[in-house]
């Protein structure tokens, strides 16, 4: 589970943001939203089922997801994908002399195995300037390794002597430890690519390739479709054909450097097709109609598509979501339906967690949302975001949050000039 995540620049805590989803000690109106929307870790710790994150356009939400983003590939794959001279993409802060020559700062808390680990890193785009791990056995949190620069130092429990010398500037020693096989961090790597899922972009190819990977192998077939039948009522079925293509004579007639590489291209093409109810004059049902989803579905019903093998994936296993752009061509009651699957105790389970950004005010509501689960990004006047939480404020129970947003009694919403002198519609 995701408890904290923090982004920020090299010991400025002007520039550090964190993300958190620790259960603030409010009181909801509804007991039941309170029940529903977060779960007990201990006595001492409660998280979030889901949060939103709102803001105006480049105010940092989707930084916060692409940072995110990056932490995860960094930490996966620093030691095996990068060579000895090549840059580290990190992003610095460039609106601040005392920052823009400064390292990008990385944190993230999580729960693993019933234990908490806390990992971070600092790094420019040349080097690794430090680098650590904790985690709380028992009562306090202890080290599993520290690093400043070319100095790393492990505990016993960590078992990684030996391996300092086999860490590059430019590489994470979690990243090379992992490689040596170490147990540790070949489970926090594990954990990494299996139960935390980041979206970005608005690209759903992988997305759709994973959907219908999942219908094809049988991986959660009939939940996929049972989801996407409840969210779009017009569809009654899938059906997922698989074209084989015969390569056979391309193949013979190239030479042999061409013939392999397209060996290992896939060698059948799938369609996709939703099925509809037919129905006669007098409105009874007599058939059934496909439609292919790229050509003749909406590119709401497309994402839902895309969407809808990893959600399944996310709420039985009880993984982690980031989605940036959630409500991206999604109308707001399903994006609702989907906030509403990862709140139910009925339908998640296993507590699996879903962050989103969105502009989407309609799910701005207090029969959804916590105030400890709606946040807010807005660009300070020197550029750097602010992120905060509507738990800082005071709200009464009965207030619409949706109404007091849009107000800009929470401020994260864009400040429109006059339109007026835009264009002279007098020329």
């Amino acid at each position: 589970m995701l408890i904290e995540f923090s982004v920020g620049n090299y010991r400025s805590f002007k520039e550090k943001v964190t993300f958190s989803m620790v259960a603030a000690n409010i009181v909801a109106k509804d007991k039941n939203l309170d029940d529903n929307n977060v779960f007990a870790v201990d006595t001492d710790l409660k998280l979030l089922k889901s949060a939103a994150i709102y803001g105006a356009n480049a105010s940092g939400k989707s930084n916060l997801a692409k940072a995110l983003s990056f932490m995860k590939w960094f930490m996966i794959n620093s030691f095996k994908e990068t060579q000895s001279t090549e840059k580290i993409n990190v992003e610095r802060f460039r609106l601040s002399t005392e920052t823009e020559k400064e390292p990008s700062f990385f944190e993230i808390v999580f729960l693993m195995d019933g234990q908490k680990y806390r990992y971070g890193f600092e790094a420019t785009q040349d080097k690794v300037i430090s680098e650590w791990l904790f985690y709380i056995p028992k009562l306090r949190e202890t080290k599993l390794f520290e690093r400043e620069e070319n100095k790393i130092s492990s505990s016993k429990t960590y078992n990684a002597d030996g391996i300092q010398r086999y860490t590059r500037d430019n590489a994470l020693f979690l990243s090379v430890s992992a490689q040596f096989n170490i147990k540790i961090a070949e489970k926090i790597l594990y954990w990494l690519t299996e139960k935390l899922n980041i979206i970005t972009g608005l690209d759903d190819t992988a997305h759709v390739t994973y959907t219908v990977r999942c219908i094809i192998e049988d991986i959660n077939r009939d939940d996929i479709i049972q989801l996407i039948k409840k969210l779009d009522l017009d569809i009654s079925d899938i059906k997922i054909d698989q074209i084989q293509l015969n390569t056979d004579s391309l193949l013979n007639e190239m030479n042999s450097d061409l013939r392999e590489s397209i060996i290992k291209i896939e060698r059948s093409q799938t369609s996709i097709n939703t099925v509809h109810k037919k129905f006669d004059n007098d409105g009874n049902y007599i058939s059934t109609e496909k439609f292919d989803i790229e050509k003749q579905e909406s590119e709401g019903t497309q994402k839902l598509f895309a969407l809808a093998g990893l959600l399944v994936d996310t709420v039985k296993v009880g993984k982690v979501l980031v989605f940036d752009e959630l409500d991206a061509r999604l109308h707001p009651l399903i994006s609702f339906a989907i906030v509403n699957l990862f709140n139910s105790n009925q339908t998640n389970p296993n507590n699996a967690q879903l962050i989103f950004m969105t502009h989407d005010t309609n799910l701005l509501n207090n029969k959804l949302f916590r105030r400890d689960q709606i946040w807010f990004t807005e660009k300070n006047k020197y550029g750097a975001t602010d992120l905060y939480s509507l738990a800082e404020y005071k709200v009464r129970n009965d207030a619409s949050f949706e109404s007091d947003y849009i107000k800009g009694r929470y401020g994260a919403i864009p400040y429109i000039g006059n339109l007026n002198s835009v264009v002279d519609s007098h020329v």
